[in-house]
């Protein structure tokens, strides 16, 4: 089983940038695909990004194309997500996951979760 832990999560205004990072404990993070996810108050999760265990192929949802980019660097058993041009709507909690599946938009088919991390966008 493999442990994961976000962070850079913050505080950001419209238009700006973060970039979370999420780093797994265990010996075969290589092996999973990872998958971010996040969840607004009053809104159901909802898939953001993954990326295959090689790192050769990424998914998005369709809001996030062009702003996210999903980037994985096995070595450091870290995967990031860069987020460019955020705006309010983005605002949530995310949370990065491992699949062993290969239905990476399906958060059902994930095998283990982050605590998450708070993204605030103001206006």
């Amino acid at each position: 089983q493999v442990q994961l832990v976000e962070s850079g999560g913050g505080l950001v205004q419209a238009g700006g940038s973060l970039r979370l990072s999420c780093a797994a404990s265990g010996r075969t993070f290589s092996r999973y695909a990872m998958g971010w996810f996040r969840q607004a108050p009053g809104k159901e999760r909802e898939f953001v990004a993954a990326i295959t265990w090689t790192g050769g192929s990424t998914y998005y949802a369709d809001s996030m194309k062009g702003r996210f980019t999903v980037s994985r660097d096995n070595a450091k058993n870290t995967v990031y997500l860069q987020m460019n041009s955020l705006k309010p709507e983005d605002t949530a909690v995310y949370y990065c996951a491992a699949t062993g599946s290969s239905l990476v938009r399906l958060g059902k088919f994930y095998d283990a979760w982050g605590q998450g991390t708070q993204v605030t966008v103001s206006s």
